[in-house]
């Protein structure tokens, strides 16, 4: 049975109106697939807790249509391969992988081979976009977990469907405000005078002090002291913003810069050990690979044509801080390699203190 999501529990976060599934996969053609690994008993040393996603910019293959992109990195201590190509052409040819930080060799190798099976052609100049967050809490990131066909199973699993979300895929192993944290989506429609564009966000929360929690502004996390884990750790987050608007690489950068004050009004303040990647691209035009010349739309821009890009802004903002919520609300307590354990975010007494806050719609 799936986990309610925070808008079934009356947690209404901003002013826009969702998409269908309010997932990252509201944007026609982006499809998301996961593999979840996980091996050894609870409290083994040796336990794995851990995954793959990946994330599918349209219907096709991404290097024979690129799609333009932006990025910002909000705190550094993390790592996305591919991030030079999109800053220097502002293009995305390859689709995203996520996983936990020292396997992030291996699903990009595994990527490469993935993508020369599909072209050969396309194998031997695609550098695929990776990125990472640390499970080693919970998993025994040094016992090889993860293999070539692991990575293939998450990008073979690319669906249009709803999002699944929690302790899945590269979301397995990961916290988030020393709750159980993983993956989480939301999505926005803008209004019709505002072009009608969706905005979907897919993030993997791991990241955050508990102390710091808010969600819809209230100070969740100073009523909820316990279910601790024994350490805490500064850990990472990644958010990956979609939009069918039509942006331009710069555009689509300052997309991804709001994502970050979505997570800030989390409680993520991006601390010094943290490593927030942030990466935002548009469906709405395929660059050609034969390097002609073809004329793209594109949202104006500048100061006196700002009333849909503002509204673009509002909309990553408010579905990246839904989706850090969505990804606390779908995780469930896991215990892994030498019993240490993650608990989840306990929903009743959670929604107390938002109901006390007068923020609950009923």
């Amino acid at each position: 049975m799936s986990s309610p999501r925070a808008r079934d529990l009356g947690i209404t976060i901003g002013r826009g109106a969702p998409g269908a599934s309010n997932t990252i996969t509201d944007v026609a053609g982006v499809r998301v697939g996961h593999r979840t690994v996980i091996g050894g008993d609870d409290g083994d040393s040796k336990a794995v807790r851990t995954g793959v996603t990946a994330i599918m910019p349209h219907e096709g293959f991404p290097w024979s249509e690129p799609v333009y992109a932006g990025t910002h990195i909000l705190n550094g201590y993390g790592e996305l391969i591919g991030i030079n190509s999109v800053r220097e052409w502002g293009i995305l040819e390859s689709p995203i992988v996520l996983t936990s930080s020292l396997l992030i060799g291996k699903a990009y190798d595994a990527t490469v081979r993935w993508i020369a099976r599909h072209d050969d052609d396309a194998g031997e100049s695609v550098m695929p976009c990776v990125t990472e967050c640390d499970d080693s809490w919970l998993s025994n990131v040094l016992a090889d977990p993860i293999d070539d066909e692991d990575v293939w199973a998450a990008l073979d699993a690319v669906t249009s469907d709803p999002v699944e979300e929690g302790c899945v895929g590269s979301g397995t192993g990961m916290q988030c405000f020393d709750f159980k944290g993983g993956i989480g989506s939301a999505s926005r429609i803008l209004d019709g005078d505002q072009g009608g564009f969706t905005v979907g966000v897919l993030m993997m929360t791991n990241h955050g002090d508990r102390e710091d929690l808010l969600i819809d502004g209230v100070r969740v996390g100073e009523g909820l002291t316990d279910l601790m884990p024994e350490d805490h750790h500064d850990g990472s987050c990644i958010v990956v913003v979609a939009t069918d608007a039509p942006l331009l690489p710069h555009q689509l950068r300052r997309v991804a810069e709001r994502a970050g004050m979505g997570l800030a009004r989390g409680g993520s303040h991006a601390s010094n050990t943290s490593g927030e990647q942030l990466l935002a691209f548009s469906t709405a035009n395929r660059v050609p690979r034969d390097g002609k010349p073809f004329p793209p739309s594109a949202v104006a821009d500048g100061p006196r044509a700002g009333t849909i890009l503002s509204a673009i802004f509002r909309a990553t903002v408010e579905a990246t801080e839904e989706a850090v919520v969505n990804s606390l609300l779908a995780a469930r307590s896991m215990t892994g390699r030498d019993g240490h354990t993650l608990y989840a975010l306990p929903v009743d007494r959670t929604l107390e203190l938002l109901d006390g806050a007068g923020r609950l719609v009923r």
